[in-house]
C-alpha cells in the first residue's frame, strides 16, 4: 500500500522530508508537490482536489492518507467521497468547516506580500489568493460521522487556531484518536518532526 502525504498551503512536498527520515523504512511513501497539480489550470479548491482524485484513483490498492492544513481537508475530503479507497487518516492542523474570517485575514496580508515570497511555493500572488477564496465554503461537518476508518489526529502544541476543530473532530468520527505534537505550532512537519514520526509510526503499527 502507499502512504501518500499532502502538504500545507505554503509549504512543499520536501517539508515532508525529515519527519519521513524517522518513517518505518518498509513504507512505501509518496509526497506529491500540490502546486504541479494546477498546473495549467485556474487556481482553485475544486481543481486541485479533481487533480487529486486522478491522482489518488492512479494507486490500485487503498491507500493510507495522511496531510496538513490544506493537504489535509483534501484528505478529508477524499475519505468521504472515496472510503473504500482509504486505509486511515491522519489529519493535521486540519479543519472541517472553514473560518472564513481566518481566511478574508489571511488574504489581506498576502495582498501586501511581494509577489517574489509566493514563488518559492510554486504559485503566483493572484493564484494563492484566488486558492484561498475558493474554500470559502468548504463545510464537511454532516458527513463526518460516515467516516469508517480509523482516523488520526494531531495538532500542534502552539496551534491555538487549530486545537479547537481538532478536539471536534474527534468528537464526531467514531474510529478518531487526538494527540497534541509538543514544542509544535501549526507546521508540526516542520517545527517536530522527529515527534511526528514517532506518533505516526505508533498509529500505523497498531492498523
Amino acid at each position: 500500500m502507499k502512504y501518500i502525504f499532502l502538504h500545507g498551503l505554503g509549504q512543499v512536498h520536501s517539508d515532508w522530508s525529515d519527519m519521513i527520515e524517522g518513517l518505518d523504512n518498509e513504507m512505501d511513501i509518496l509526497c506529491p508537490n500540490l502546486s504541479e497539480w494546477l498546473s495549467g489550470k485556474k487556481a482553485s479548491y475544486f481543481n486541485l482536489y479533481h487533480a487529486m482524485e486522478t491522482y489518488c484513483e492512479q494507486q490500485k490498492e487503498p491507500i493510507h492518507l495522511s496531510g496538513l492544513s490544506l493537504g489535509g481537508i483534501l484528505a478529508l475530503h477524499y475519505t468521504l467521497e472515496h472510503p473504500e479507497k482509504v486505509a486511515s487518516l491522519v489529519l493535521m492542523g486540519t479543519q472541517y468547516t472553514m473560518p472564513k474570517r481566518m481566511l478574508r485575514f489571511q488574504n489581506m496580508i498576502f495582498y501586501l506580500m511581494p509577489d517574489k515570497t509566493f514563488w518559492k511555493m510554486g504559485f503566483g500572488k493572484k493564484d494563492f489568493i484566488s486558492l484561498t477564496k475558493s474554500m470559502m465554503d468548504l463545510n464537511f461537518k454532516k458527513d463526518l460521522p460516515k467516516i469508517n476508518c480509523k482516523v488520526l489526529i494531531l495538532c500542534g502544541e502552539k496551534d491555538k487556531v487549530n486545537k479547537s476543530a481538532s478536539i471536534e473532530l474527534e468528537q464526531q468520527i467514531s474510529n478518531a484518536e487526538f494527540k497534541i505534537v509538543p514544542h509544535a505550532g501549526h507546521e508540526i512537519n516542520k517545527e517536530n518532526p522527529v515527534e511526528l514520526a514517532k506518533i505516526i509510526n505508533r498509529f500505523y503499527s497498531g492498523l
